[in-house]
């Protein structure tokens, strides 16, 4: 895993885009954002039972699994959408970048690689892209049954009650 600050230049999405200013695991944390490095499968399931998470699949997002749609996939992915739900991938092969909000709203970008792990709390507005590679394996885990409902930014979006309970968590000011 490497975060950093998004460099905001136009071009490809799934270039690095690396401002050269580094960001931590623990800036990452204070944003509600979790990683971990998991090598073993065991070490997955022991987290997926300690947080309750009951269900799983699979997705490989790459030309060659899915065909005339993937530009489309992954461009919709890319705007920027909260869940109402934990986001938790678990990269099983291939790259991907994740890109966050920062507390001053600005694009924090982390790179996942295989055995990467990273757990998006529910409200916190963020995107996903492939690298130029094209191709990533990566689990899904879910509290229940499986469901992937974006929710794009927007006015309506940010009084949504998940993103107000995001925001007073960890973006709000702490009272003087």
């Amino acid at each position: 895993m490497r975060a950093y600050f998004y460099d905001g230049l136009p071009g490809d999405q799934r270039l690095p885009h690396d401002s050269g200013k580094p960001v931590n695991v623990d800036d990452l944390l204070a944003i509600g954002v979790y990683y971990y490095h998991l090598p073993e499968l065991e070490s997955v399931d022991n987290l997926a039972r300690d947080r309750g998470y009951k269900n799983r699949d699979e997705i490989t997002v790459s030309p060659k699994t899915m065909g005339d749609v993937y530009e489309s996939k992954v461009k919709m992915f890319f705007a920027e959408h909260l869940h109402e739900d934990e986001e938790i991938r678990y990269i099983r092969g291939g790259r991907g970048y994740f890109d966050v909000r920062s507390k001053d709203d600005d694009w924090v970008r982390v790179l996942l690689e295989k055995d990467d792990l990273l757990i998006l709390p529910a409200g916190i507005y963020h995107r996903f892209t492939t690298d130029e590679t094209n191709y990533v394996h990566a689990m899904r885990l879910f509290k229940e049954d499986p469901k992937w409902t974006a929710l794009n930014r927007g006015p309506e979006v940010d009084n949504n009650g998940h993103r107000q309970e995001y925001v007073k968590t960890f973006l709000a000011e702490p009272a003087q």
